[in-house]
């Protein structure tokens, strides 16, 4: 639909001859024209039956030859709908912008004839040959008994329908070539979870287009909501390059890694410039729930609630010894560890990489004495890691919520459960603010794109973040994250996650990590433990870096 089409609104339907100019020739079968034509004598009574084939040689001869001279009230009152057919040829030669066509008529067959049409379309200096076959029928009219073309909109053009409209004009916008950061072109066949996100990008910014549209012919259906038909191209636009963040290498193993999967998803970021590298989702095209998703992330979520723990003094640093039991109650409600292990005289750091829940929600405890077990885990999200803040991407997305809990439910959400939502891109965003110790809001496009304040947030502080990473490191490679991340080169670190939810029997898997300058999250629904489908589908996006 070309709403915004630059070409006056008409109600006829095709292409012809412009005002004041003729066609360069006639050519009909079956009988000789000096061009002018003329309509059918009248009878002196009114006639009846079938017509016949005098009356269809004549008769489309005639109309033929006053459409070609652009005589819209002449060939309008050859056919059973004068009003509609005179409003149709006279938008051919007003909006479809003909200078020149010729019509050859074929051998009748029956009450039907065929024809060729070659128009040569002219707009602002740009000119090109449309051609086509189309046909027209003769009936006998009910109240006349005039021999009359059954006027339809095809005999103009056999693509038109009822109500309508061909034009000639420029596009409604140029086209947009969306490219990744190194210029490489971003398609939807080649990397098809972009689908929804390249025609998001291309809407948003069509603006930055300008006047680069090209010259089209084009049918434009009666349906508001249907699609425009294009025939003809008489001038390709210039595209317009949109400039993303995304890697097409890092992309293209992103759409590999996720594809293996019924319902997965998967962010990649850099940590020293926050930029989205890749956003994929199974299956493609649909739902950008890597971005809009909103649910539990669970024990990713640890990292926030490390982070609090450490900025509230809850223990001293990795090495602090904690405690680690089977199960622990807070609020009436009991919580354990998956198989119910325990860690006898462990540290904070095998806690972390063992994904003890017992011992993130013990520490419930020290902040109830304090008074800010509610408010701490929130308030250390927005701080450190800008979880809460509105992101503007570039494309709509799903901002993280980390909101106020009281009861059982606080103990809940220090694993990521609870009322706790957020993403594979807020995820991914976890792991690239612990690599560069400070979180830099992800964005899709150049950040002199996006309208409007970037989130922000303060850096992490310096013995925070080592203590993050020194963890995080020991899950990657001697933790849950380890059979993972062994694939992994570089400077690595890693979190798991598995996420209870409701009315579904296995939990959702996830998995952030980071490895060298680049960080991703995947989130695989009911896939199980994190160390599974979301770590491989992580662990196969970093090693395109």
């Amino acid at each position: 639909m070309r709403s915004g089409g630059r070409t006056a609104v008409i109600g006829g339907v095709f292409v012809l001859v412009a005002a004041g100019v003729g066609f360069a020739g006639l050519e009909l079968l079956g009988g000789d024209s000096d061009g002018a034509g003329s309509p059918v004598d009248a009878a002196p009574l009114k006639a009846s039956g079938a017509v016949t084939g005098d009356e269809v040689e004549t008769v489309s001869r005639d109309f033929l030859a006053a459409w070609a001279k652009g005589d819209a009230d002449a060939a309008a009152t050859l056919t059973d709908d004068p009003a509609a057919a005179a409003e149709a040829v006279r938008g051919l030669r007003e909006a479809g912008h003909v200078a020149k066509a010729v019509i050859t008529p074929g051998a009748a067959s029956g009450d039907t004839v065929p024809y060729t049409v070659k128009a040569t379309v002219s707009f602002k200096g740009h000119q090109k040959e449309l051609a086509y076959a189309s046909e027209l029928t003769v009936v006998r009219g009910k109240s006349s008994g005039r021999a009359l073309v059954d006027w339809r909109p095809a005999v103009l053009h056999p693509k038109l329908t009822e109500g309508a409209t061909l034009r000639t004009g420029e596009a409604e916008s140029a086209p947009i070539q969306a490219v990744d950061r190194e210029g490489r072109e971003l398609t939807a066949e080649r990397y098809p979870s972009l689908a929804t996100v390249l025609d998001t990008l291309r809407e948003r910014y069509a603006d930055g287009a300008g006047d680069r549209a090209g010259v089209e012919t084009w049918i434009e259906p009666a349906d508001a909501d249907a699609p425009n038909q294009t025939l003809l191209i008489l001038t390709q636009g210039k595209p317009f390059k949109l400039q993303t963040t995304l890697d097409a290498d890092v992309q293209a193993a992103a759409e590999r890694a996720v594809k293996k999967y019924d319902r997965a998803s998967v962010v990649a970021i850099r940590p020293s410039t926050g930029e989205i590298s890749a956003v994929a989702n199974s299956p493609a095209g649909g739902f950008n729930t890597a971005m809009q998703g909103a649910q539990a992330p669970g024990s990713t979520m640890k990292i926030v609630t490390a982070a609090m723990i450490l900025d509230q003094g809850v223990v001293d640093g990795p090495s602090s010894r904690v405690e680690c039991p089977k199960d622990v109650m807070w609020k009436g409600r009991t919580f354990h560890n998956i198989n119910n292990f325990s860690i006898a005289d462990g540290t904070f750091t095998d806690s972390f990489r063992r994904s003890c829940n017992t011992f993130f929600i013990k520490a419930v405890g020290p902040l109830n004495a304090k008074g800010v077990e509610d408010t701490a885990l929130g308030q250390t999200a927005r701080k450190y890691f800008g979880l809460g803040g509105v992101w503007s991407t570039g494309i709509p997305s799903a901002d993280a919520s980390v909101p106020a809990s009281e009861g059982a439910e606080t103990a809940a959400s220090y694993i990521g459960q609870g009322r706790i939502t957020m993403n594979a891109l807020s995820a991914a965003s976890l792991s690239a603010t612990v690599k560069s110790g400070a979180f830099r809001q992800p964005v899709l496009v150049p950040r002199e794109m996006i309208e409007g304040e970037l989130t922000t947030a303060q850096p992490l502080p310096g013995t925070i973040a080592s203590a993050l990473r020194a963890m995080m490191a020991t899950t990657a490679v001697d933790g849950t994250g380890a059979k993972a991340m062994s694939s992994v080169s570089g400077d690595k670190g890693a979190k798991t996650g598995s996420a209870e939810v409701d009315g579904q029997s296995d939990s959702n898997s996830w998995f952030t990590g980071y490895a060298d300058d680049l960080a991703a999250a995947s989130v695989v629904q009911s896939g199980g433990h994190g160390s599974g489908p979301a770590g491989t589908v992580v662990a196969s996006v970093l090693n395109a870096r």
